[in-house]
């Protein structure tokens, strides 16, 4: 007998279980189907345990630079073992965290792989080959993505790895080519370059983390190089021979082709989304250029289906995949939500200087024809960031000339990513620059700078 629900999630992501527990809370009975660890790929091998990684190099980095603040200590060495314990340690816990929100909210856990196999009926094979069917009212699909694969740099899982191996090498390699520079990239980059690995980006556009503001490009491949991080930019992997015990990548470049030697290459020039075997084709849901289409509150073209996340239009981030969620399970149970407002998404990554950034960068607003003020402040001027010792950085911030309104924000520095928040409720408040001016900020804070960049762009900051 088939189990029922009114709900039911296929896949338990940051998409997934944000949907299922909310609609648990609007008094639906829901089941989440999870072929592997609930919490999905950002929890178990993406956002939560690269955090941590993240933090063992930064914690690493403060000890080796502990004679700048007059602190004398031993030689630090990286127990690299220890290291990819702890973080998967963070991520078991955080997974333990989800089912136990699971069990709050009667939430069904159902594991092995859903596939779509008629109306209001999803097919679940479980890890033996099982088949059973569940069935429900209403149908998520939140299946998410994986590393996308180039024909030229195909993955082995050993001298060609995704971000997934990347997290639980046995050893820290020697040398190191990172493919793309995105994110994932940098992040990746700069945790075996602190580790002590040799680490070489070859990025195909002009600029690493090309998708930021283009002053953040320039300062973040300058406190790179200064960690000793080799940069190439307008190059192609175009082929990797793995026969050796070393690497030879070749980097086409424009003085011609180069090779490069390392232990190790990752390739993280991307997501693929994961839309194999779950049943669209049987139903004839719609779906342009890997992505599923879907309206403003994520139904499908198929009553009764939704689908939010990476497998969706939009940025591939898992607060973007919950805020879908929430706002999908809300208009199923008739609470009119209100549209999500994709122009103001925050981006952050957590290389060390982190980057945080929000709405139009200075070129967008240019090339949109829009007049702009724009203001700076680097952390160079800030008391509290001298006072930490990190002074690497600035604040951007760009506003409408006419009416300013806040269009966007662009920040790199230490713990940016904590202050792009306050930018994000600015723009969700319809805030102005002067507003932003007469706001009292904290003294001595990092924040300071987003007052102080707002003071820039209307000449009258004070500290520059």
């Amino acid at each position: 007998m088939a189990l029922k629900y009114d709900l039911v999630v296929l896949g338990s992501g940051p998409g997934g279980y944000v949907a299922a527990i909310r609609a648990s809370q609007l008094g639906l009975k829901v089941g989440v189907i999870e072929r592997e660890s609930l919490g999905g790929i950002c929890l178990n091998w993406g956002c939560i345990p690269t955090k941590a990684l993240l933090k063992s190099a930064n914690v690493f980095e403060y000890i080796n630079h502990a004679a700048d603040y007059g602190i004398t200590v031993g030689d630090a060495s990286v127990d690299f073992n220890a290291v990819v314990k702890r973080s998967r340690g963070v991520a078991d816990g955080m997974s333990k965290g989800i089912q136990f929100l699971f069990r709050k909210n009667k939430i069904d856990a159902i594991m092995g792989n859903g596939k779509l196999v008629g109306k209001g009926k999803v097919e679940v094979t479980d890890a033996e080959g099982k088949k059973d069917i569940v069935e429900a009212d209403h149908i998520i699909l939140a299946t998410g993505a994986r590393s996308r694969e180039l024909p030229n740099l195909p993955i082995d899982g050993k001298k060609i790895i995704g971000y997934r191996q990347a997290m639980v090498l046995e050893k820290r390699p020697e040398s190191m080519v990172v493919v793309g520079s995105g994110a994932i990239g940098v992040e990746f980059a700069y945790f075996y370059a602190t580790m002590g690995t040799k680490v070489t980006i070859v990025e195909y556009m002009p600029n690493i983390v090309p998708v930021e503001d283009e002053e953040v490009s320039r300062q973040l491949s300058k406190s790179f190089r200064k960690a000793g991080i080799n940069i190439m930019t307008e190059a192609s992997v175009e082929a990797v021979d793995t026969s050796s015990d070393l690497c030879k990548v070749t980097v086409k470049t424009a003085k011609g082709d180069q090779i490069l030697e390392a232990e190790v290459v990752l390739s993280a020039v991307g997501i693929q989304t994961n839309l194999e075997n779950i049943g669209l084709e049987e139903l004839g849901i719609n779906v342009d250029r890997g992505r599923v289409l879907v309206d403003e509150f994520y139904k499908t073209n198929v009553e009764g289906v939704y689908a939010i996340g990476d497998i969706v239009p939009g940025p591939a981030l898992a607060h973007v995949a919950s805020a879908e969620g929430i706002i999908c399970v809300e208009a199923i149970t008739g609470h009119n939500p209100e549209p999500l407002n994709y122009g103001n998404i925050p981006g952050c990554t957590y290389c060390s200087p982190e980057i945080a950034s929000v709405g139009l960068t200075e070129k967008a607003a240019k090339e949109q024809g829009i007049e702009i003020k724009v203001g700076k402040f680097p952390f160079s001027a800030s008391g509290k960031a001298s006072a930490a010792g990190a002074k690497d950085g600035f604040v951007k911030v760009i506003f409408d000339a006419k009416y300013g309104e806040f269009l966007g924000a662009h920040m790199i520095g230490a713990n940016v990513t904590e202050m792009i928040a306050e930018v994000v409720v600015a723009r969700k408040l319809e805030t102005t620059g002067h507003e932003i001016i007469k706001a009292v900020h904290p003294h001595p804070t990092m924040s300071e700078a987003i007052m102080e960049a707002a003071a820039a762009a209307y000449g009258e900051v004070i500290h520059l």
